[in-house]
């Protein structure tokens, strides 16, 4: 099964790749592998506000984070269709870095970053899915965001 066919099973539609909010681009390819800036939580077109621990629950941060993997997946489109293919000449989801907006006695960002990794998975298959990962409790996200998350792939 392909990419958008999985994509378009789980009722997901990719969004356009949303406009830098400061001094940088949304991916660059050097070689064979695509790096994605942070993409922030979004809820309603807005930043997701909250802080794990205190205003937000685990679950909820792991909806988040899927969101945040949708978005992703729109950015690695984009670079994809730069570099002349598409999601389907994606050869692996090799890191995922995700900050999680939370409280100092948080101590399940692992859990939150789960919202996206099991996404990756489920979209691209074990093969490609599977990914090294860091998650981070950070005492603030540019514009109050809940969870930001980074990507690097590789493309075939």
């Amino acid at each position: 099964m392909s990419v958008y066919d999985k994509l378009n099973q789980l009722g997901i539609t990719l969004p356009p790749v949303a406009i830098p909010a400061a001094a940088y681009v949304p991916f660059v390819q050097t070689g064979k592998q695509v790096f994605l800036s942070g993409h922030i939580a979004k809820k309603d077109g807005k930043p997701w506000v909250g802080q794990l621990g205190l205003t937000m629950t685990t679950d909820e941060g792991k909806t988040a984070a899927r969101a945040i993997a949708i978005d992703l997946m729109g950015t690695l489109h984009a670079a994809c269709q730069a570099a002349g293919t598409d999601l389907n000449g994606v050869k692996r989801i090799v890191k995922v870095m995700s900050l999680v907006n939370s409280t100092g006695t948080f101590t399940e960002q692992h859990l939150v970053t789960n919202g996206a990794s099991e996404l990756f998975g489920e979209v691209f298959g074990p093969q490609v899915g599977a990914h090294a990962r860091s998650a981070f409790g950070v005492a603030q996200i540019p514009l109050g965001a809940c969870v930001e998350i980074e990507l690097i792939a590789e493309l075939a």
